[in-house]
Order: C-alpha cells, then structure tokens, then sequence
C-alpha cells in the first residue's frame, strides 16, 4: 500500500477510535448492555448452558466478551471492542475507496462513516454490531481483493466468522452476489465465491436451527413500514436535513455515472451493499417480523462509499473545466482533496449535538445504574423486593452492590445457575405463600407493567399483579426514567397506621 492510500486509511480510524472514546464511560449501562455484561462474567460452561435456551445468535460475542471482561469488568472494557469494530470498519471503508477509485475518495468515505451518529451510537454499545460491521467490510475488502486474482479462502473465513458472530449478517452474500453480477465476472470467479458462500451456509446452518427455536426472544418485533424505511434512510445519510439532501443528490450521482461494462466498481460494491441486507430484512419482515435498524448496521458503509464516489464524479467534472479553460486552476494539487475534508467537517459540526447527546446515559432506554443508586438510597438491607417484570432483575445481575442485602421474594433459582438470563421465580402458589408473610414489599417495576391494562401471560407474573393489588396498597413511590419503585404496605397495616 501506497503512503497517500495508508494516510486515506489511517486518518479514519485515528478520527473514529477518538471520537468513539469520546463520552464512553457514561456512567450507566442500559438493559442489552447489561446482558452482554451479566452473561460474559459466568464461567464459559455457564455460558454454554444459557445458549442452550436463550440468545444462541450472540455465542461466539459472549464467549468473546468473557475473554475481555476478564481483564477487568467496567463499562469501558465492555464498550472498548465496540469502538475497536468501528474504527477497523472506517479503515475498511476509507480502504475499499482507495482501492476502487482512488485515495482521496477513500479518505472521505472513511471520515463520513467515521461522523455518522449511527456509527457512533453503535461504537459505544456493550453489543456485537459494530464489530459485525467490521467483518462485512473486512469481507467486501477481500471479496475485492479475489475477484482480482487472489484465493478465496480469506473471504470465507472472514464471512462465515462474521455470520456466526450475528446470523443476519449472511445477507451480505445476495449483496456480493450482486456485485459480481453487475461485474459481469466469468465462471470462473462465480464457483470461488460459491465454495466460499456454500461453506459460510454450512457452518452457519446449526446456528440458524437452534436459534428457531428461540424466535420468541424477538416477539416484540413488528413489520416494517415506510417509517421504518425513512427512518433508516436518515439514519445511513444523515438525520438531519442539511446533511441528508446533498448526501442523497452525491450518491445518486455515483450511481448514475457511466459503470465500466465488465470489472468491479465503487457503485458496484457499494449499492448492494447499503440496498440489499435492508431489503431483503424488511421483505421477509413482512411475513415473519425480524427487522430492526441495528441487525443492518454494516450496510451503513455502502452510504459513504457513495457519497464520496458521487463527490469524486463533481470533481473530476470540475477538473475538466479548469482544464478546458473555463475555471481558474487550483492554487496547488491538493485544494480539490482539502474542499472534501472540509465538507466532512462541516457535516460532523452540524450533526455534533447529536454526538453529544448521545453520549448522555439518558438518551439509551434505561439506565440501570439509576435504577440500582435509586434503591440502595430508599430500601434497606432485608427488604423484600419483587421484579415485575421478572426481566428487571437485570438491575441486581449488573449492579448488585446497589441492591446488596435485599431479599428477592420470587427467585427461586439464580440466572447462572438456571442456564437463563434472569433466573428461575417460584409457582403462583409457591409465590402467594411467601407474599403471604410479608407486611410490606418493594417492586422494582417498568411502568407498563404496574398499569391495570397490562395482562402477562405468564402465571407467577400474572400473581405478582393479582397479590399486590388485592392485598397491598401503596405507600411510597419514585418514578424515574424507565423506573418506577413503589413501597406496598397491606392493607390491615395501612389501615392501623391510619
């Protein structure tokens, strides 16, 4: 590699590492992060017991995360391989510019990917997907590479290790194929990416299968709408308006310049790349709902890509003025490659609020580590506690310091040791026998679930709601948010105070 294209690569991946350890100690971890930290911390038999009924799609990312929490469990160590996975991809980006077009396009590229505030969200997440995204572009890097004349064994390695780290990711293969399609490359480069895709489908096909029979962990999820599609539009070129026209009109003018009739090229690569995974995501969406932004995350480096590319065709139209005479000449060479960084800046300082904001602990759906301060200020140690729902219990498995000496009244076997996520809660009747002795208890509860409109379907949920409303009224209560804790006395008990 050339040093201009080191430079185009390097400069990304310094801006991006920084600007992803800018704000990473946040101060508290949300409910997925939380998961990804109370799961790495078990032993790896454990681990492997929990893949057995829950969360087989994240595995190899636990087993991973167990290695570096090892080092030392914090909040930064369990981001820190976020930040790592977005900075390799803006390298990959500003490389696969580089190597397509030429280093200045690389350069932007990887600094526009570097400035977007989905990257950055993802690149302080405790979860998989920014890594995820670097294995895509590692492999669209390699499938480059090969269709160049070198072996496809690399590009397998790196797709079928991506899969397994998230399985939606093998999406990236009908992208590639359509890469090489509109390539129009020989019969000889197809049965290299088949060997190397067919492989991929084969050490992925058992995760595929235990990870069926654990769909009702996204349940929650619906079809996806024009909503979806705008909001993911905004969200690969730009949430807001100034950034998202002239973002739009530059990769629609990548993709309508004249394509070379047979080899790869930047369009090429990058369409189906930011087009494919979404689509084909919200298409099967519509029978079987499936999609959310993050699963696709690693299509967001095709939006770059394009962008710069369309960058690129204005400069060289603008180089042709000036040689034809009809534009002054630049004072020196490099004035065309300055005008793009500067362009870059000026998208990172209008999008910045949005970088800042995001690095506040508020701006994640809850906060755990309010949760936990909240009840080691209000309950003391012995206190009964209930979870309601069950999955609340998430607070005490990421910060059991703020709840050290609580009696949790419905666990009967804990998380790690039942091979689940939250742990195992007695029977309905086990449940009313020991509610029965209490005077008062504290629920640690989402809101939804402490509103008369809500009806879990399962039956210790369902008594949890049926006890402390029929035999407790509430005496105290603290709302924060994505928290509510409310001290429930009985009835006789408040009646006496009375």
């Amino acid at each position: 590699m050339r040093r201009p294209e080191r430079m185009a690569v390097l400069v990304p991946v310094v801006v991006m590492f920084g600007l992803g350890l800018w704000g990473l100690d946040r101060g508290g971890m949300w409910r997925d992060e939380a998961v990804t930290f109370q799961v790495a911390l078990r032993s790896i038999p454990q681990i492997w017991h929990l893949l057995h009924s829950v969360d087989a799609v994240h595995g190899l990312y636990y087993l991973l995360m167990h290695v570096v929490l090892a080092v030392h469990p914090g909040e930064v160590l369990l981001r820190l391989p976020s930040v790592c996975g977005a900075a390799a991809t803006a390298g990959l980006v500003a490389a696969l510019g580089a190597r397509l077009r030429r280093p200045r396009v690389g350069l932007w590229a990887g600094l526009l990917y570097a400035v977007t505030p989905m990257v950055g969200h993802y690149a302080q997440e405790g979860r998989s997907y920014a890594m995820v995204s670097a294995g895509v572009a590692g492999a669209t890097l390699l499938l480059v590479r090969a269709v160049r004349g070198a072996t496809w064994w690399p590009y397998g390695v790196v797709v079928a290790v991506t899969c397994v780290l998230h399985e939606f990711a093998v999406l990236v293969l009908p992208a590639h194929a359509c890469t090489l399609a509109l390539a129009r490359m020989p019969w000889r480069t197809w049965r290299g990416w088949l060997c190397a895709a067919g492989a991929t489908v084969v050490v992925l096909l058992p995760l595929v299968l235990v990870s069926r029979g654990q769909a009702e962990q996204v349940a929650w999820l619906t079809a996806p709408d024009g909503r979806s599609v705008e909001r993911l539009v905004r969200e690969f070129f730009g949430p807001s308006r100034a950034v998202l026209g002239p973002y739009l009109v530059l990769a629609g003018l990548a993709v309508w310049m004249p394509w070379p009739k047979r080899g790869v090229s930047l369009a090429g690569v990058a369409l189906p790349l930011a087009l494919v995974p979404p689509t084909v995501l919200m298409g099967v969406s519509q029978v079987t709902p499936l999609y959310d932004d993050r699963y696709v995350l690693y299509s967001l480096a095709g939006a770059p890509l394009l962008a710069a590319a369309g960058a690129e065709r204005v400069a060289g139209a603008v180089g042709r003025l000036r040689a034809d005479g009809r534009l002054p000449r630049a004072p020196y060479r490099g004035g065309v490659a300055l005008l793009g960084l500067l362009a870059v800046c000026g998208v990172l300082i209008v999008q910045f609020p949005l970088l800042r904001a995001d690095r506040n602990a508020a701006n994640r759906p809850d906060d755990l580590a309010a949760v936990a301060a909240a009840v080691a200020r209000e309950v003391r140690p012995g206190d009964p506690v209930l979870f309601l729902p069950s999955q609340e219990r998430r607070s005490v498995l990421t910060y059991p310091a703020g709840f050290r000496g609580i009696r949790d009244v419905a666990l009967d076997v804990p998380a790690a040791a039942d091979g689940t996520l939250y742990g195992r809660e007695a029977g309905p009747g086990e449940l009313r026998r020991r509610l029965g002795g209490l005077t008062y208890v504290w629920v640690v509860g989402r809101r939804f679930a402490l509103k008369p409109s809500w009806t879990p379907w399962n039956p210790t949920e369902r008594a949890k709601l049926a006890v402390v409303n029929e035999e407790f009224i509430t005496r105290k209560e603290y709302v924060r948010p994505g928290l509510t804790l409310r001290l429930y006395v009985r009835r006789e008990e408040h009646g006496a105070a009375s």
